[in-house]
This record gives structure tokens, sequence and C-alpha cells, in this order.
């Protein structure tokens, strides 16, 4: 079973940055990893993946903006956030699933963790 700890989130003004990080424990060997997000009254959506390989996938509205990465030594995946705006008030999750696909889909992933709240201030 891997465990999924998130750090970094907090509070910042628009226009400011975060960094994101989870922490993976457990075999994470080829796993890719993700981070959705959850708004107040939203459904979970999908911001950006990357594969054990390192092929990133992002959400259209983001890829600007974010930049996911990892450190596979580590077992740690890492969330760069600029430019931040209010609608980017969260709570982040980070996820994992046992292939090598960097999937969009939430279904497809069956570790989370137990999420860190972004709020920007506007």
């Amino acid at each position: 079973q891997v465990q999924l700890v998130e750090s970094g989130g907090g509070l910042v003004q628009a226009g400011g940055s975060l960094r994101l990080a989870c922490a993976a424990s457990g075999r994470t060997f080829m796993y890719a990893m993700a981070w959705f997000r959850q708004a107040p009254g939203k459904e979970r959506e999908f911001v950006a993946a990357i594969s054990w390989s390192g092929t990133m996938n992002y959400a259209d509205s983001m890829k600007a903006r974010f930049t996911i990465s990892r450190d596979n030594t580590k077992n740690t995946v890492y969330l760069q956030m600029n430019s931040l705006k209010p609608e980017d008030t969260a709570v982040y999750y980070c996820a994992t699933r046992p292939y090598q696909t960097a999937s969009r889909r939430d279904y497809d992933y069956d570790n989370w963790g137990q999420g860190t709240q972004v709020t920007v201030s506007s």
C-alpha cells in the first residue's frame, strides 16, 4: 500500500508562487503520479501528471503556469505553481497509479493523499 503525504500549501497573494510536494512511501517503482484539485462546491479536476520516465501531461488551462516534476530517488513529486490566481484556490491532492501512463482521469488512480489547501487572495 502506498501512502502519500502532501505539503507546501498555504495562503499566497494573486501573482505569487507556491511549490507543492508529495512524498510517497511504499512501492512506487514504475508508478505514474499526478496532482488533482477540488475547489469548494466543484468537482475534482485534473491538474498535471507525470510518468515514471518523466513524460508530463497537463490540464490545458494550467500548462503555462504550472510545472510538474518528480525525483524518483526521493519518491517525491512536485508541483510548481506560478502566477497564481484566486480561482486556483482549492485543496490539491496527490495520487499514484501502478502503471507508467500519466493519465488525466482520476478513476485511474488508486492511491490518494489527504490533500493540502492552497488559498490565493486577490
